[in-house]
């Protein structure tokens, strides 16, 4: 009865060598050394051929690819820059704010309110004011319902024009802000 497997013959052969490439070896070539990365397996259990492995842990790297240990000074150019000239930092926490500045603390109860919420408010209900309620301008407001129903839905385009002004306003400019003065958030 002959025997399924094809190299069986060979697994009990003590002249058949065969290499980590699977390739076989003459009969009368001596068998390939092992060496220290051939007996390593990888992470799927096949072992690499030889010269192809990773250095195992603590293994010295050829000559031109080790990193400069601590302390070493790098390459021109490549140095990590000092400190900044004195005058140039900026303040720290807690610093005093320049002179002429007016800082005046947010009232209680106050929320900033946001820049898109107000602009999207004026895009799809600016007819009825509602973005101008939202940022506090409350007879403005009033007043953009009142045009709405005497122009039968027409001043609409007026909280329209208002959504995408508020939208594209820079800050700074009269757009980013809300009635109290205060800047509208991103």
């Amino acid at each position: 009865m002959s025997d399924p497997t094809p190299n069986s013959a060979s697994a009990n052969d003590p002249t058949d060598h065969t290499d980590a490439t699977g390739l076989q070896a003459q009969s009368g070539d001596p068998a390939p050394a092992p060496s220290a990365s051939a007996a390593q397996p990888s992470a799927d259990g096949a072992t690499p051929p030889p010269g192809y492995a990773q250095p195992g842990y603590g293994a010295t790297p050829p000559p031109g690819y080790a990193q400069p240990g601590y302390g070493a000074t790098p390459p021109p150019g490549y140095a990590q820059p000092g400190y900044p000239p004195p005058g140039y930092a900026q303040p720290g926490y807690g610093a005093t704010p320049p002179p002429g500045t007016v800082y005046t603390p947010a009232p209680p109860g106050w929320t900033p309110k946001s820049k898109l919420a107000a602009g999207l408010l004026g895009i799809f209900l600016g007819g009825w004011g509602v973005h101008n309620f939202y940022i506090g301008n409350t007879q403005r407001g009033v007043i953009q319902i009142v045009v709405t129903i005497v122009t039968l839905g027409i001043g609409s385009i007026w909280g329209f024009v208002e959504g995408i002004l508020i939208l594209v306003a820079q800050p700074g400019t009269k757009w980013a802000f809300d009635a109290h003065g205060w800047p509208l958030t991103q």
